[in-house]
């Protein structure tokens, strides 16, 4: 069986190295019309120029970490990185060939460097314009964090002009996007800003009438310590609301991290309304901190207005530096992209390739040569052998081309 095997492998070889030899005449002429035909296109078609820029995102602060004591899950974070940090989801660079790629752009590059013409789609739709733009530029980002704008064009020059214009346009939309996300940011900011303000002056005011009607009330120890450790929690309390409400202003109701800040924020009013009550496990153990409850009536009045001063205090120190700090990020207008290598008019072609078109032709060629005599050969030994089928055959063929 394996000798039958071996012998039927050596005749097909025979048989394939004899229509080879039979037809060579006829490979070897058409193989060299089709490679020379591929390799005058080549050489002929217009030549097509291409010019890359590489550039870097500018390091600059994020929002969320100028917030001192924000969990460093979210400090890790930013509008722009999304889910970046945990599943390796779109990064800044993404965002920058979202914006390159974006209708706005494109329909801004057609028209300046007026594409239809050098296209030659003057009456074409403007959809197959932009498919043409979209094939010749190429957005790679590279293993070293960088990202590459390639654009290729006809003229060397504009190649290079439409590259480093994608750069000027990719600075300008993603500035403007990063202005509107701190405008928010202030505006959230400063409304809680303006409350700490009134809250404050709400609660001199309250503690100024209180002394005059009752006299100046001297706060035990024990009292002091609680108000000032209250008011540590309270402040976190507050940081924690501040974390939710950016988080939930950049993601949406619905992310991860929102849902996460929530939870904090929960469990911390929770803990607080146990501490106020007196139902909190670490009460018992401390003979420090005592509940606002057992205290007299009168200097739980006291107290409370002294608490809620010192709560106002502390958060006036955390919301003053983070409101100024919303408003320098909100007018910054520094650029969001360094630009590594400016692009310059390139003196090399970059397409047509005449080795890919000559190695092109010359594979083709060979297969589809081989095709046809092969094809060839088993109609002439079909008309031999079998010549009833060979009608069939034929005749099916003609009977299609009509």
């Amino acid at each position: 069986m394996k000798q039958q095997t071996e012998t039927t492998i050596g005749n097909t070889f025979i048989e394939f190295l004899t229509v080879i030899v039979k037809y060579r005449k006829f490979l070897a002429t058409f193989i060299f019309i089709v490679t020379l035909g591929a390799t005058i296109y080549a050489l002929v078609a217009p030549k097509w120029y291409k010019a890359t820029v590489s550039v870097f995102p500018a390091e600059k602060s994020d929002f969320l970490s100028t917030i001192t004591g924000i969990s460093g899950l979210a400090r890790n974070l930013s509008a722009s990185r999304g889910l970046s940090a945990l599943t390796g989801g779109p990064t800044e660079l993404d965002k920058y060939v979202a914006i390159l790629k974006s209708a706005t752009i494109t329909d801004d590059v057609i028209k300046k460097f007026d594409l239809r013409k050098e296209y030659k789609m003057e009456d074409d739709y403007y959809e197959d314009v932009v498919k043409a733009w979209q094939k010749n530029l190429e957005l790679n980002i590279e293993d070293e964090g960088n990202l590459t704008i390639t654009v290729y064009s006809k003229d060397p020059k504009k190649a290079a002009d439409v590259a480093n214009y994608l750069v000027e346009k990719l600075n300008e939309v993603n500035t403007r996007l990063s202005v509107t996300n701190a405008k928010a940011n202030r505006e959230f900011i400063e409304k809680r800003y303006n409350q700490n303000i009134e809250d404050i002056a709400n609660l001199e005011n309250a503690m100024k009438q209180f002394q005059q009607k009752y006299g100046v009330i001297a706060i035990p120890e024990q009292i002091e310590a609680t108000v000032k450790s209250m008011s540590e929690i309270y402040l976190e309390m507050y940081k924690k609301e501040v974390e939710y409400n950016v988080v939930k202003q950049n993601y949406g109701d619905d992310h991860p991290l929102t849902k996460f800040a929530k939870v904090n924020l929960d469990e911390l009013r929770k803990k607080i309304n146990q501490l106020n009550s007196g139902t909190d496990l670490s009460q018992k153990d401390s003979k420090l901190l005592i509940p606002f409850k057992q205290a007299p009536e009168l200097a739980n009045e006291y107290l409370k207005i002294y608490r809620n001063l010192e709560i106002q205090y502390k958060i006036l120190e955390f919301i003053q530096p983070l409101y100024e700090q919303a408003k320098v990020e909100e007018v910054r207008n520094t650029p969001s992209v360094l630009v590594l290598d400016k692009a310059g008019p390139p003196e090399k072609k970059a397409k047509p390739r005449l080795r890919v078109y000559f190695l092109l032709g010359l594979v083709s060629s060979l297969v589809l040569g081989l095709f046809i005599v092969f094809t060839w050969e088993m109609f002439e030994k079909l008309k031999q052998n079998d010549y009833q089928r060979y009608e069939y055959l034929t005749g099916w063929i003609r009977f299609k081309k009509n």
